[in-house]
């Protein structure tokens, strides 16, 4: 960052300095379209290595989950703001999608109408609990996902703790209802989901954005005294978190096909979203992925095997694993990745850049 002091008001803008020539700058896009070119490959041919109905199933939670955890990303990891509530935005996609597909609609358009509800939810919740900051807005958050949960918890019309069951249709896309024995077109669209997700991540946080919301993370008395509208761009942020996260609830509940309380408004599900988010790396584009795909291993592994009789195993074991990777590299696994991919190119160098 730099300050622009030739101007009559201070802003942040990109800094030109650089300790990396454009050589370098260049090779780095390079690498990251050949990553991302590989990892699409590996996600697309999944469901054909994998052809049990289990490690489908892991798949379709990992991207699922993943997707929201990317939304979480957008708030905690770029904006710095450690929300524990993402669970009433999951719930309300959720919940918005059960309804209205048993009033007949089709599901599709449901996921739109959730968004633009969490949206709403996102910004009632942003305006009383920005006014706190670190960890009294964290306690906030999960008070108000409590208060969610009682709600719904309690109302008739919702199904109260009974929840609501969708209504059987013919298979097909239409009605995003598939055999029960292969979940591989449910993978797909939870694929697609991810994608579209990562896309608008990437767009909202790449340009001045993305900067504003990294300031106000790293510093936000700093980023006010030089102009950043520190109010304004954490309402964003919570707003384009929420809608995000209620489109997986709202896939989620067709994968299902029933929702109740304890199911997707419960703490557990922001829980779940956040350690995903901080295992797989904070304010790192790919983390969510990992992460997601790391938890969600763990804890279909962990049902499967021991069943409830270890209920919070996975947890258990999680929690030591988000306790090394702090202690080892507070930036998660894929800066871990990272350093890896740096390491491998100083110990193997190119020829091309040997002879230079």
């Amino acid at each position: 960052m730099a300050v622009d002091t030739k101007s009559r008001s201070w802003s942040i803008r990109p800094s030109t300095r650089s300790g990396r020539g454009p050589r370098a700058g260049r090779n780095e896009r390079v690498s990251a379209v050949v990553i991302g070119v590989a990892l699409t490959a590996v996600l697309i041919a999944y469901p054909h290595v994998a052809t049990s109905s289990f490690w489908r199933n892991v798949g379709v939670l990992a991207l699922l989950f993943g997707t929201a955890s990317c939304a979480w990303n957008v708030l905690g990891g770029y904006t710095g703001q450690i929300s524990f509530g993402n669970a009433l935005f999951f719930g309300a996609g959720a919940y918005t999608t059960a309804l209205l597909v048993r009033a007949g609609w089709s599901p599709w358009p449901t996921f739109a109408v959730g968004a633009g509800i969490a949206a709403v939810l996102g910004l009632l919740l942003g305006l009383p609990c920005f006014r706190l900051r670190s960890h009294y807005f964290a306690i906030a958050t999960i008070a108000v996902g409590e208060i969610a949960f009682v709600i719904v918890n309690s109302t008739k019309a919702l199904g109260a703790s009974s929840g609501l069951q969708i209504p059987m249709k013919p298979e097909g896309l239409a009605s995003l209802q598939f055999s029960v024995r292969d979940p591989t077109p449910y993978y797909y669209v939870a694929l697609v989901l991810f994608s579209l997700a990562t896309v608008v991540v990437w767009l909202l946080v790449r340009g001045k954005t993305g900067m504003y919301l990294r300031s106000i993370r790293d510093d936000e008395q700093a980023a006010a005294a030089v102009g950043v509208p520190v109010w304004r761009y954490k309402i964003v942020a919570v707003t384009v978190s929420a809608a995000i996260t209620a489109v997986p609830g709202g896939v989620y509940a067709m994968y299902v096909l029933y929702v109740d309380p304890s199911l997707v408004f419960d703490l557990t599900v922001s829980i779940d979203i956040v350690l995903m988010t901080v295992l797989g790396g904070a304010g790192r584009l790919l983390g969510p992925l990992i992460g997601g795909w790391l938890l969600i291993i763990l804890q279909e592994y962990t049902r499967q095997q021991f069943g409830g009789a270890t209920a919070g195993l996975d947890l258990l074991i999680f929690g030591v694993l988000i306790v090394a990777v702090v202690v080892i590299e507070p930036g998660g696994v894929s800066e871990l990745l990272t350093r890896f991919r740096t390491w491998l190119t100083n110990r193997f160098p190119s020829s091309r850049s040997v002879e230079r």
